[in-house]
């Protein structure tokens, strides 16, 4: 079943919105309010985003394709899954969704730490880089080969290796241009400062490029049936 182009828009921003909602919120929760310490923050932001993302996939995989990610929707149109002449609506809903998404978080907090937005000092260097390119490929593959076996299982795997990737990369696995942007803007832990968040981008696409090149090594190296 079709969808028309705002009904696309709509679910790429709101399926954004609460994948940042669920990255950030948990950090302020443990982190924060219930002052349980950054390690155990950590691992319950894991979890949150590997359950968020699975049942968003779900909810919104039939309508748009759920990518919540300009790295997604750009590997999508190279391999010709897409068509160009969406990515920058995907793109502007996505980043829209984010920035909503941090300010939704903030918001629910707002009673006990009176902030709504701030410019993130958070910061993530280093190893961090490589950890995003590592973080960026192996998602990026996973969607590309899932997608080419018409898995039914899509959600839920994307969703364990985001959530334990999470908890094993450096950088505690951002993969997503627009969930670091969105990220700038939050007070908390789950942050990260301006200049790093460009590196992180360029990292990112560097990635998804190294993802795409495998994918098309894979798909040419089918052998036919006998």
């Amino acid at each position: 079943m079709r969808y028309s182009t705002p009904a696309i828009i709509l679910c790429e921003f709101l399926g954004s919105l609460f994948l940042v909602l669920s990255a950030v919120s948990p950090i302020i929760l443990f982190d924060q309010v219930l002052e349980s310490g950054m390690a155990i923050a950590v691992l319950a932001d894991s979890l949150a985003v590997g359950f968020v993302l699975f049942g968003l996939i779900e909810i919104f995989g039939p309508i748009s394709g759920a990518h919540f990610n300009p790295a997604v929707s750009v590997a999508l149109a190279i391999t010709g899954k897409i068509k160009w002449k969406v990515v920058p609506s995907y793109i502007i809903s996505q980043i829209l969704g984010g920035l909503v998404g941090v300010f939704c978080s903030h918001l629910m907090f707002y009673h006990q730490i009176p902030k709504v937005l701030s410019i993130s000092e958070k910061v993530r260097s280093g190893g961090n880089y490589v950890a995003e390119v590592l973080g960026t490929f192996i998602l990026l593959v996973a969607i590309l080969l899932l997608i080419h076996y018409q898995s039914d299982k899509i959600a839920l795997i994307i969703g364990l290796i985001v959530g334990g990737e999470l908890i094993t990369t450096s950088s505690t696995m951002f993969a997503n241009p627009q969930v670091t942007l969105a990220r700038i803007f939050t007070y908390s832990q789950a942050g990260i400062r301006p200049t790093d968040a460009v590196v992180f981008i360029i990292m990112q696409l560097v990635g998804m490029l190294l993802a795409v090149g495998t994918w098309k090594f894979l798909e040419k190296s089918q052998l036919p049936k006998p």
